[in-house]
């Protein structure tokens, strides 16, 4: 890993208590990189991430914010790495999305009788999944979580960013990606995802992080089916997966595992 101005990670000289004494070290500790949106010549929001997979990772933030309903309407992407400023043109934003994307608003997600909190942005473009077109084993769960851990090099390296994966449900590994930021790390999987055409039929979603409600939206709006991680799981983000038809696994780790809703989706086969 080389050290450069946007390395993801660098090294530098630490000092360390160990058996009762001070030594010196050199250990490789993660980088922040701030972007800037600047959206039709306005800027929108300032992103810290990684600096890997910028323009990925502008794409999918723009389609959960809903500012990006159909890539076809993103007619201008451009980066500026000297300066962290993501220039993009989508036509027909409309204005009343883009102001009042963070303001929340009470929902009745799906026609059910429970009433969530949820962002306007959330409302409009997480929909119900009525697929059932992933069937996973229990030892799938397992071994997907196992690569997607085997693979993060920069994880094992520093322990300081968050992984996401892509998988067939046969278990291929189709796409990783790494960053500071949980929410950032999906949006590089999404924006991927939208910029290569490629849908998520028959695909798993694989997470280092805690679910909460926002990465569960999250994974709603990449019309996921089954998302699993290693980690907790919030109460509202089981009520919102009930809700949105999303298998959520969750505390995979030591040959085990928690399944917080829609449990048909798994199966003891090989």
């Amino acid at each position: 890993m080389e050290d450069s101005t946007h390395a993801a990670a660098k090294r530098r000289v630490l000092t360390r208590f160990e058996h009762g004494r001070l030594i010196s070290f050199v250990d490789e500790v993660v980088t922040e990189w701030p972007i800037t949106i600047v959206l039709n010549g306005e800027e929108l929001a300032t992103l810290v991430c990684s600096p890997e997979y910028i323009e990925d990772l502008t794409v999918g933030y723009l389609a959960s914010e809903g500012l990006l309903a159909d890539y076809s309407d993103l007619s201008d992407l451009s980066y500026d790495d000297r300066t962290g400023t993501v220039y993009a043109d989508i036509e027909g934003v409309d204005a009343w999305i883009k102001e009042s994307g963070s303001k929340r608003v009470l929902t009745s997600c799906c026609g059910k009788s429970r009433q969530s909190f949820v962002f306007y942005s959330d409302a409009r473009t997480a929909r119900a999944i009525a697929s059932r077109e992933v069937r996973l084993s229990y030892s799938g769960c397992l071994s997907m979580m196992g690569a997607m851990q085997a693979q993060s090099g920069l994880f094992r390296a520093t322990g300081g960013v968050h992984n996401a994966a892509l998988f067939d449900q046969d278990g291929t590994l189709l796409l990783s990606r790494m960053d500071i930021g949980r929410h950032n790390a999906l949006d590089k999987l999404y924006g991927h995802c939208l910029r290569n055409d490629i849908l998520m039929d028959g695909k798993v979603l694989a997470f280092s992080g805690r679910v909460s409600s926002e990465v569960l939206l999250k994974a709603a709006k990449m019309r996921c089916e089954v998302l699993l991680s290693k980690s907790a799981v919030t109460e509202l983000a089981i009520e919102l997966a009930e809700q949105l038809g999303i298998t959520i696994v969750g505390f995979i780790r030591n040959g085990s595992f928690n399944v917080y809703s829609y449990p048909e989706r798994l199966h003891e086969g090989e």
